[in-house]
Protein backbone atom coordinates (compact mmCIF):
# COMPACT_ATOMS: atom_id res chain seq x y z
CA UNK A 1 0.00 0.00 0.00
CA UNK A 2 1.76 3.38 -1.07
CA UNK A 3 1.32 6.71 1.28
CA UNK A 4 1.64 8.91 -1.65
CA UNK A 5 4.50 11.59 -1.87
CA UNK A 6 5.94 12.55 1.40
CA UNK A 7 6.41 15.82 0.39
CA UNK A 8 3.09 16.67 -1.01
CA UNK A 9 1.64 18.51 1.30
CA UNK A 10 -2.00 17.71 0.34
CA UNK A 11 -1.77 13.74 -0.26
CA UNK A 12 -1.99 11.91 2.86
CA UNK A 13 0.55 11.89 5.44
CA UNK A 14 1.67 8.59 7.25
CA UNK A 15 1.61 10.03 10.98
CA UNK A 16 4.78 8.72 13.08
CA UNK A 17 3.74 6.08 16.13
CA UNK A 18 3.86 7.63 19.65
CA UNK A 19 5.64 6.03 22.03
CA UNK A 20 4.55 3.85 25.36
CA UNK A 21 6.76 4.66 27.71
CA UNK A 22 8.06 7.82 29.73
CA UNK A 23 6.22 9.80 31.87
CA UNK A 24 2.67 10.48 31.26
CA UNK A 25 1.53 13.86 29.94
CA UNK A 26 0.72 16.52 32.69
CA UNK A 27 -2.55 18.18 32.81
CA UNK A 28 -2.99 21.64 31.73
CA UNK A 29 -1.91 24.59 33.90
CA UNK A 30 -4.38 27.28 34.79
CA UNK A 31 -3.84 30.15 36.69
CA UNK A 32 -5.43 29.90 40.30
CA UNK A 33 -7.75 32.97 39.67
CA UNK A 34 -9.93 30.98 36.80
CA UNK A 35 -11.12 27.78 38.66
CA UNK A 36 -8.27 25.40 38.35
CA UNK A 37 -6.16 26.32 41.68
CA UNK A 38 -4.72 23.60 44.35
CA UNK A 39 -6.51 25.50 47.11
CA UNK A 40 -4.47 28.79 46.36
CA UNK A 41 -6.59 31.74 47.66
CA UNK A 42 -7.30 34.52 45.41
CA UNK A 43 -6.51 38.09 46.78
CA UNK A 44 -8.19 40.74 47.57
CA UNK A 45 -7.99 43.61 44.37
CA UNK A 46 -6.57 46.86 45.25
CA UNK A 47 -9.91 48.46 44.03
CA UNK A 48 -12.23 45.99 46.41
CA UNK A 49 -9.59 46.94 49.63
CA UNK A 50 -9.86 50.45 48.27
CA UNK A 51 -13.67 50.50 48.59
CA UNK A 52 -13.26 48.99 52.11
CA UNK A 53 -11.03 51.40 53.80
CA UNK A 54 -13.35 54.22 51.85
CA UNK A 55 -16.59 52.61 53.39
CA UNK A 56 -15.00 52.93 57.01
CA UNK A 57 -14.14 56.74 56.47
CA UNK A 58 -18.09 57.39 55.27
CA UNK A 59 -18.92 55.73 58.62
CA UNK A 60 -16.40 57.76 60.33
CA UNK A 61 -17.68 60.87 58.56
CA UNK A 62 -21.70 59.57 59.46
CA UNK A 63 -20.30 59.45 63.44
CA UNK A 64 -19.14 62.70 63.34
CA UNK A 65 -22.19 63.50 61.67
CA UNK A 66 -24.45 62.06 64.43
CA UNK A 67 -22.46 63.74 66.84
CA UNK A 68 -23.30 67.15 65.74
CA UNK A 69 -27.05 66.48 64.53
CA UNK A 70 -27.09 65.26 68.81
CA UNK A 71 -25.44 68.36 69.86
CA UNK A 72 -27.77 70.53 67.87
CA UNK A 73 -30.53 68.74 69.52
CA UNK A 74 -29.34 68.94 72.99
CA UNK A 75 -28.47 72.93 72.07
CA UNK A 76 -32.35 73.28 70.56
CA UNK A 77 -33.86 71.75 73.28
CA UNK A 78 -31.79 73.67 76.37
CA UNK A 79 -32.40 77.21 74.34
CA UNK A 80 -35.98 76.81 73.84
CA UNK A 81 -36.36 76.85 77.90
CA UNK A 82 -34.07 80.16 77.61
CA UNK A 83 -36.76 83.27 78.77
CA UNK A 84 -34.12 85.48 77.37
CA UNK A 85 -34.82 84.18 73.76
CA UNK A 86 -38.24 84.04 73.82
CA UNK A 87 -39.13 87.17 72.25
CA UNK A 88 -35.97 86.88 69.24
CA UNK A 89 -37.69 85.92 66.33
CA UNK A 90 -34.65 84.33 64.10
CA UNK A 91 -34.41 81.88 67.15
CA UNK A 92 -37.99 81.58 67.32
CA UNK A 93 -37.67 80.39 63.67
CA UNK A 94 -35.07 77.66 64.94
CA UNK A 95 -36.78 76.65 67.94
CA UNK A 96 -39.94 76.04 65.77
CA UNK A 97 -37.77 72.52 64.38
CA UNK A 98 -38.94 69.91 67.10
CA UNK A 99 -35.89 68.19 69.16
CA UNK A 100 -37.59 64.87 67.88
CA UNK A 101 -36.97 64.99 64.53
CA UNK A 102 -33.75 65.84 64.72
CA UNK A 103 -33.29 63.03 66.88
CA UNK A 104 -34.56 61.01 64.64
CA UNK A 105 -31.93 62.16 61.48
CA UNK A 106 -29.75 61.40 64.14
CA UNK A 107 -30.63 57.90 64.29
CA UNK A 108 -30.73 57.91 60.38
CA UNK A 109 -27.27 59.37 60.25
CA UNK A 110 -25.75 56.55 62.87
CA UNK A 111 -27.52 53.67 60.84
CA UNK A 112 -26.47 54.70 57.65
CA UNK A 113 -22.86 54.59 59.07
CA UNK A 114 -23.15 51.28 60.88
CA UNK A 115 -24.54 50.03 57.13
CA UNK A 116 -21.51 51.37 56.11
CA UNK A 117 -19.35 49.20 58.51
CA UNK A 118 -21.22 46.30 57.83
CA UNK A 119 -20.73 46.36 54.24
CA UNK A 120 -16.98 47.14 54.43
CA UNK A 121 -17.31 44.02 57.07
CA UNK A 122 -18.65 42.25 54.80
CA UNK A 123 -16.45 42.88 51.01
CA UNK A 124 -14.04 39.99 52.46
CA UNK A 125 -16.12 37.49 52.09
CA UNK A 126 -19.41 38.31 50.53
CA UNK A 127 -21.15 37.41 47.26
CA UNK A 128 -22.32 39.40 44.33
CA UNK A 129 -25.31 40.05 46.49
CA UNK A 130 -22.87 42.41 48.45
CA UNK A 131 -21.05 43.82 45.63
CA UNK A 132 -24.98 45.06 44.06
CA UNK A 133 -25.87 46.63 47.58
CA UNK A 134 -22.17 48.07 48.23
CA UNK A 135 -22.66 49.88 45.01
CA UNK A 136 -26.28 51.13 45.59
CA UNK A 137 -25.12 52.29 49.06
CA UNK A 138 -22.48 54.19 47.05
CA UNK A 139 -24.57 55.73 44.72
CA UNK A 140 -27.39 56.65 46.92
CA UNK A 141 -24.79 58.40 49.47
CA UNK A 142 -23.43 59.79 46.53
CA UNK A 143 -26.66 61.73 45.95
CA UNK A 144 -27.42 62.43 49.43
CA UNK A 145 -24.00 63.82 49.90
CA UNK A 146 -24.61 66.45 46.94
CA UNK A 147 -27.78 68.20 48.10
CA UNK A 148 -25.52 69.95 51.37
CA UNK A 149 -22.81 70.70 49.39
CA UNK A 150 -20.48 71.42 52.37
CA UNK A 151 -17.33 70.05 52.85
CA UNK A 152 -18.37 66.92 54.79
CA UNK A 153 -21.18 66.47 51.56
CA UNK A 154 -17.97 66.62 49.07
CA UNK A 155 -16.28 64.46 50.74
CA UNK A 156 -18.66 61.80 50.97
CA UNK A 157 -19.81 62.40 47.23
CA UNK A 158 -16.39 61.65 46.01
CA UNK A 159 -15.82 58.83 48.42
CA UNK A 160 -19.06 56.88 47.50
CA UNK A 161 -18.72 57.49 43.41
CA UNK A 162 -15.23 55.73 44.06
CA UNK A 163 -16.45 53.05 46.39
CA UNK A 164 -19.46 52.51 43.55
CA UNK A 165 -16.56 53.04 40.84
CA UNK A 166 -14.28 49.84 42.43
CA UNK A 167 -16.27 47.80 43.60
CA UNK A 168 -18.47 47.88 39.83
CA UNK A 169 -15.06 46.96 38.25
CA UNK A 170 -14.63 43.70 36.40
CA UNK A 171 -11.66 42.65 38.91
CA UNK A 172 -14.27 43.24 41.89
CA UNK A 173 -16.90 40.97 40.00
CA UNK A 174 -14.40 38.15 39.63
CA UNK A 175 -13.56 38.67 43.11
CA UNK A 176 -17.17 38.57 44.39
CA UNK A 177 -18.46 35.68 42.02
CA UNK A 178 -15.07 33.45 43.13
CA UNK A 179 -15.68 29.88 44.43
CA UNK A 180 -15.82 29.59 48.14
CA UNK A 181 -14.68 26.75 49.72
Amino acid sequence: MSYGDPNNPYGQQQQPAQPGYGYPQAPPVQPYGQGGGYGAPMEMPGGVKAARVMLFVIAGLQVIGAIGAALTALAIAAAQEDPTLKNDIQFQQLADMSTGAIWGVTVLILAWGVFAIVLGAKLGNGGNGIRITTMVFGIITAILGIYPFVVIGLAHTVLAILVAVFVGKSDAAAWFSRPRH
